[in-house]
């Protein structure tokens, strides 16, 4: 079971980083500057250790990539805990699904504060609202479909029978 559970969320993880990596490359081309997002939040990932030095445009891509697929692991690893433990308390469903809409609220929030910010105001709040949204949908299609188990599960959990 847990082999499963681990494999699930690490899978989920990788798509939802991936679908997002591939998002704002896309926005990136648009503006015909490939990897500017990345590059800037790694910037802003190096910045947390210290004055940036000489390290180069490839370096804070790099860093950024390792940090964004290790945050997308762990909240694919998160989800497919959830996912697994409603096997058991399908009610835990209605608890994520709430927890889930106001951890995207404040995300959504927090992505409007920072476009504020001369050092991120060029990562537009809508760009990285979006990119979210798509890792959302990836993930949880991901778990809906190796989980056919799951609409039950969230009927019951919605239906309140608990």
């Amino acid at each position: 079971m847990r082999h499963r559970i681990v494999r699930d969320g690490v899978v989920a993880g990788i798509l939802g980083a991936t679908a997002v990596a591939v998002w704002f490359l896309g926005v990136d081309l648009i503006y015909a500057h490939a990897f500017a997002t990345p590059e800037a939040l790694g910037r802003g990932v190096l910045r947390l250790f210290g004055p940036p030095g000489t390290e180069g445009a490839m370096v804070f891509v790099v860093v950024y990539t390792i940090f964004h697929y290790a945050a997308f692991i762990a909240a694919g690893l998160l989800v497919s805990v959830i996912v697994h433990w409603a096997q058991t308390s399908p009610t835990v469903l209605a608890g994520a699904m709430m927890l889930f809409v106001a951890f995207e609220i404040g995300f959504y929030g927090l992505s409007s504060a920072l476009s504020e910010s001369p050092f991120l105001g060029a990562l537009g709040w809508a760009q990285v609202a979006t990119g979210n949204l798509i890792a959302a949908l990836v993930m949880g299609t991901y778990m809906w479909r190796t989980h056919p188990e799951l609409k039950s599960e969230l009927d019951y959990a919605l239906a309140g029978k608990e």
